[in-house]
């Protein structure tokens, strides 16, 4: 599932990242949240080099995810 709409909140399962068009590195969350759910989301590179696996990540509505 993807969901890049709304607001949740979860923990970070897998980081992955991937030459997708064959020129843009693109850098994906797995989170798993916090009703047992898992979705993938792609986050800019910032955000990717702070997270660990088991970190923490929030998402406000109308809101980039963030470290929580």
């Amino acid at each position: 599932m993807t969901k890049d709409e709304g607001s949740w909140s979860g923990t970070v399962a897998k980081k992955s990242r991937a030459l997708l068009d064959g020129s843009n590195l693109y850098r994906r969350l797995e989170v798993r949240l916090d009703d047992g759910t898992e979705l993938k989301v792609k986050v800019e590179r910032k955000l990717w080099d702070e997270l660990e696996v088991g970190d923490r990540l929030v998402r406000r509505e109308g809101e980039q995810p963030r470290r929580g």
